[in-house]
């Protein structure tokens, strides 16, 4: 059994607009957000990750050589020291 009421009708079609009409503002602002950050973050002096990522690259193999200089010069000035003692 249904029923029938003129009433109800509308108020259902109206409903389904308003519906419809904030899916389409949702949208809207969505998009008018995402403009609103791409031109902020543009104006930022922000690298890609592709940048940081070789940057980050460098900097390990930088490190890396470092620890490797400052071993071989341990292991020098021990030599250094070791032939100074036994000149004495």
């Amino acid at each position: 059994m249904s029923i029938h009421n003129p009433l109800l009708n509308d108020f259902g079609r109206v409903a389904n607009g308003a519906l419809g009409a904030l899916s389409g503002l949702r949208g809207e602002v969505e998009t008018r957000l995402r403009e609103h950050f791409e031109r902020f973050t543009a104006g930022l002096d922000l690298v890609t990750r592709e940048e940081f990522e070789v940057v980050s690259a460098i900097a390990r193999k930088a490190r890396q050589e470092q620890e490797t200089l400052e071993a071989r010069i341990r292991v020098l000035e021990a030599r250094l020291a070791e032939a100074t003692d036994t000149r004495l």
